[in-house]
């Protein structure tokens, strides 16, 4: 079955994405990780960044960055904490 995922697990899936790149992830890398069009990842991101649960660096060289914040990898353990309730009641 193809579910679509709702807004709560495409945040979950960005966030996880950069956590898993060692916190730090270039914004072509995270659209691929994510599975998200562009239009749909800079939508994600604004609302992210807003909420401080991702930060944007840009580098002398150019080069942009995401990382993720401390209310980021919370959310991260909190959302994993809900999934996991949930499983262990077939749900």
């Amino acid at each position: 079955m193809n579910e679509k995922r709702d807004k709560i697990q495409i945040i979950f899936d960005i966030l996880t994405a950069i956590q898993k790149k060692g916190g730090k992830i270039k914004p072509t890398h995270l659209l691929y990780k994510a599975n998200l069009s562009h239009q749909r990842m800079k939508k994600y991101l604004s609302e992210l960044l807003d909420k401080k649960m991702i930060e944007e660096i840009d580098e002398k060289d150019g080069n942009k960055f995401y990382i993720i914040t401390q209310k980021g990898n919370q959310f991260i353990a909190e959302f994993d904490k809900i999934k996991q309730f949930t499983e262990s009641f077939g749900l």
